[in-house]
């Protein structure tokens, strides 16, 4: 017979197997309970080992591209060429490529993850425009936003054809390189799997694509300081040279010719020309060659040595010049019309000094063509505008240079007729009675003026002439009747009939 609890519930024996069963049952759950949650939190530090990896592999590339950038302010290709190698290998695409954007047209920047074949097929495709959708770069740009392509196959614009030569690939991603809204190019990634681009592919390709654009302003900015190191040297060259060439007017006012050789010099030097010619013009549109600069054949300075006059034909860049009143260049001399018309200048210029491109700046006065500096290259590479400037500012100076050499030459005319007349007022005074010293200083005094060799000086008494003076006559007219230097009075007579 059973026993049963004091209650008259179930028997004792019943009670305990149960309670025993519930125990264990409790203690499976319980250990169940422990692996389930051990299992996730093992999945969870996977996880987060994972995310660490990652953030630390991007860190990495980060830090590269930084010192890259550091070490390359003068060319971003370097940058360029680590952000494709570094976005391939952290996000697992096929390839990347990076381009540049000039305002029109999409250029190929680079690429990593292709064969020299497929290099050579994207480089075939570009520069584009940028309104060609059937690449995704020039999408990207003019969007100014990511753009996902999720399968090439089913995109209507797409360049397929061009997927296939290059290497096959599916889904795509595209994102702007952006300055301050502008944008200056893109970067693209590509899948070999069609699908959905992750979120965190697209925030590090703008990332990089952030970097790319530093690298670009850096760029930028440093060619911008170097042309402006490279202005203010010119500027420099250009005001010592002015200097110079005023120094040279200043202390020499009557010596154009070393004017017109400092002026030369420093022109062709400036201007990186190989030779200068100062050219004046006399008798109307004759010219003749004041100045020579560079090392000019010998045979081109015979035939053109100073004093030479030339009358150039109408082709020819002289008179050209001369009827404008404006700096004219020609580009290349052997298919200029002067040279093909035979003139002897421009022939001797070509084939005897291998002049091939030249300009020509006219000297100019009072509404009227003086004279012009012509600088000329051995080769074919025309001046630019701030080149014909700076001649223009020399031809300025050599009419500057002419003037005050024309104004100093009247003053000192005139102050040696004053002179002159002065000493022979003095003369007059001093000898009331004596004409012989009046004659001889007279005589003196004109011949020097008129930069004569020598002179006489005849008196008529109404029937005859009869030298009464001379001054540095040569010896036969020196005795002529008699009369030398020295002995001034002459009994020659001239009868006149």
């Amino acid at each position: 017979m059973r026993r049963r609890s004091r209650a008259g519930g179930e028997p004792v024996k019943t009670r305990r197997h149960k309670a025993a069963t519930l125990k264990r049952r409790n203690a499976t759950k319980s250990a169940r309970g422990r692996g389930s949650a051990a299992a996730g939190q093992e999945t969870k530090v996977a996880l987060l080992t994972e995310e660490l990896r990652e953030a630390r592999e991007q860190q990495t590339a980060t830090a590269e591209l930084l010192r890259i950038i550091s070490s390359s302010p003068t060319d971003a290709q370097p940058v360029f060429d680590t952000i494709v190698r570094s976005f391939v290998s952290l996000c697992g695409s096929i390839f990347g490529t990076i381009f540049t954007f000039d305002g029109q047209l999409v250029h190929f920047a680079g690429g990593y993850g292709f064969s020299s074949e497929q290099l050579n097929a994207f480089r075939t495709k570009y520069p584009v425009h940028v309104n060609d959708r059937s690449v995704i770069s020039a999408r990207a740009i003019l969007a100014r936003a990511p753009v996902h392509i999720h399968d090439i196959r089913s995109d209507p614009y797409y360049d397929r054809e061009h997927a296939a030569a290059a290497g096959e690939w599916r889904r795509m991603l595209g994102v702007p390189m952006l300055r301050e809204g502008v944008p200056l190019g893109a970067i693209v990634a590509a899948w070999s799997e069609a699908g959905a681009i992750p979120k965190q592919h697209e925030d590090l390709l703008k990332v990089f694509a952030a970097q790319a654009v530093i690298a670009i302003e850096n760029v930028r900015l440093f060619e911008a300081e170097q042309q402006r190191t490279r202005e203010l040297s010119e500027s420099l060259k250009q005001q010592t040279a002015t200097s110079e060439v005023l120094r040279v007017i200043g202390s020499s006012p009557g010596d154009l010719q070393a004017v017109f050789d400092t002026m030369l010099a420093k022109a062709s030097e400036l201007c990186q020309a190989s030779y200068g010619v100062m050219w004046l013009r006399e008798e109307g549109d004759a010219f003749r060659a004041a100045a020579l600069h560079g090392d000019l054949p010998q045979a081109y300075r015979n035939q053109w040595r100073s004093g030479t006059l030339f009358r150039p034909g109408p082709e020819v860049l002289l008179s050209r010049v001369t009827v404008s009143g404006q700096p004219i260049q020609v580009p290349d001399l052997r298919t200029d019309a002067s040279y093909l018309s035979g003139d002897p200048l421009p022939v001797a210029a070509a084939d005897v000094a291998g002049i091939r491109t030249l300009l020509g700046v006219p000297m100019v006065r009072d509404n009227e063509v003086v004279g012009a500096i012509g600088i000329y290259r051995k080769e074919i590479r025309p001046f630019t505008e701030k080149q014909i400037a700076l001649v223009t500012s020399f031809a300025a100076q050599a009419v500057i240079a002419i003037e005050n050499a024309r104004l100093l030459s009247e003053l000192r005319e005139s102050l040696q007729q004053q002179t002159a007349t002065s000493e022979v007022l003095s003369v007059i005074s001093s000898s009331p009675g004596e004409l012989e010293p009046v004659f001889q200083t007279m005589l003196e005094n004109a011949t020097r003026i008129c930069e004569a060799r020598f002179g006489n000086l005849v008196m008529f008494d109404g029937s005859a002439m009869r030298i009464v003076a001379l001054h540095n006559a040569p010896p036969g007219l020196a005795d002529c009747g008699g009369a030398t230097q020295s002995s001034i009075w002459s009994d020659r007579y001239w009868v006149l009939s």
